[in-house]
């Protein structure tokens, strides 16, 4: 296992442009800034009005449950995605920007963006793959440089730039290679996450690296012999 150490980005960036990677992929959360944007934004919304009152109530009681176990992961990523039915697409983008800038802009780890520029001049095809909702992240990525159209999150339709409740996929555990299979139609060459949510897509990819990894993460990126960054920051 290659362990980089926190003051060594340029080793991590080097051994993976030495891969050659044509195919890389992004977790988000934990992995291209610290903490969990998608569960943050979930009670910043809830608390701002964003949705009815009904809808906070039912959200908040189904996060009771899905902190109890009695709800999956997938099901409450789901959740956090189709509560915006109804909504029109633009306020919730609107809102998402607001958001991410106030309380995310400045946790983006700077050698993970810089790893980005690097591969993309390389002409790899880079892709952010994430359970956080799809506007979150696609306004995440303009801090970034990855674009829409590269972005697999957690999704449902827009009809007439009106939400739907009809999920298009969700992207955590097995969710992940999944949707990298059903709309990239490659294996990566490289992948990066930093929890079990991960796990899957980092066994599928020839070069996975495990960043700033949950301590689950962690434990398997030493049994796998994965590479392990702990970007400078964390």
């Amino acid at each position: 296992m290659t362990k980089t150490s926190k003051a060594d980005a340029s080793s991590l960036i080097d051994a993976v442009l030495g891969v050659n990677p044509r195919l890389a992929v992004f977790d988000c959360d934990g992995t291209l800034w610290s903490g969990d944007a998608g569960e943050s934004f979930f009670d910043w919304e809830l608390k701002r009005g964003v949705v009815s009152d009904e809808v906070v109530r039912w959200a908040r009681g189904r996060y009771v449950d899905y902190r109890a176990g009695k709800v999956s992961e997938e099901d409450m990523c789901g959740d956090m995605v189709t509560l915006h039915q109804g909504l029109r697409e633009s306020d919730v983008l609107k809102v998402a920007r607001q958001f991410f800038e106030e309380n995310f802009a400045g946790r983006i780890f700077a050698e993970m963006r810089e790893l980005i520029e690097r591969l993309q001049t390389t002409r790899c095809d880079v892709w952010a793959v994430s359970s956080t909702n799809q506007w979150v992240i696609r306004e995440a990525m303009t801090h970034v440089g990855i674009a829409p159209e590269k972005i697999l999150a957690a999704s449902v339709e827009v009809h007439d730039g009106i939400i739907s409740n009809k999920l298009i996929r969700v992207p955590s555990g097995p969710g992940k290679p999944k949707a990298i299979l059903e709309v990239i139609g490659q294996v990566p060459d490289a992948a990066f996450g930093n929890s079990r949510w991960d796990a899957d897509m980092l066994t599928l990819a020839k070069y996975p690296v495990a960043v700033n990894p949950n301590p689950d993460l962690e434990k398997l990126a030493r049994e796998k012999t994965w590479t392990i960054y702990w970007p400078a920051s964390t």
